[in-house]
């Protein structure tokens, strides 16, 4: 009789462990929205502040070398690269060294407003090809559209080479 006593106290019944998960699968679905809005907002997040940090490196190499560089966007297989280039000659552009091209997540909609898809920053930090109705990125999620959530994120960039990150919500 002892035996049968032990052995009960031993382990947890079919019925227990399928209940147990079967909370854990309610409690998943219920989250899941939650996690993909979390993913979307994050991945629009670095996408944009990753824009943002290589305008910021391109102006301080600028200054620092005292030789322009440009932030060039360049839109290849539907796919948005942007990489950072240095005034080597009169109108000649080469590749920073040690700079690798990036890329923008095609799940986003991309609205470039740039002079010839480009930024130049001169050696004093300014931008030299500024124009007042050319001068913003704005990258927007159809997915947080749909959460009615803050959907875009939009890089302006100034004449003085001051450069503003605005969240905002698309209408």
């Amino acid at each position: 009789m002892r035996n049968t006593v032990r052995s009960r106290l031993k382990g947890f019944t079919l019925i227990e462990v399928v209940i147990v998960i079967a909370i854990i699968g309610i409690i998943a679905l219920a989250t899941y929205p939650s996690i993909q809005n979390t993913l979307q907002v994050r991945t629009l997040e670095n996408s944009a502040k990753d824009i943002l940090t290589t305008m910021q490196r391109a102006k301080f190499q600028a200054i620092k070398t005292k030789l322009d560089h440009r932030v060039r966007f360049d839109l290849r297989n539907n796919i948005w690269y942007f990489f950072i280039e240095q005034e080597t000659g009169l109108s000649t552009w080469t590749k920073m060294a040690g700079f690798v091209d990036k890329s923008i997540p095609p799940q986003f909609n991309v609205t470039m407003s740039l002079q010839d898809q480009t930024v130049v920053f001169s050696s004093l930090g300014f931008v030299s090809n500024f124009v007042t109705a050319h001068n913003s990125i704005i990258l927007q999620s159809d997915k947080l559209k749909g959460y009615n959530r803050d959907d875009e994120r939009i890089i302006n960039v100034y004449a003085g080479g001051s450069i503003q990150y605005v969240k905002a919500r698309s209408s």
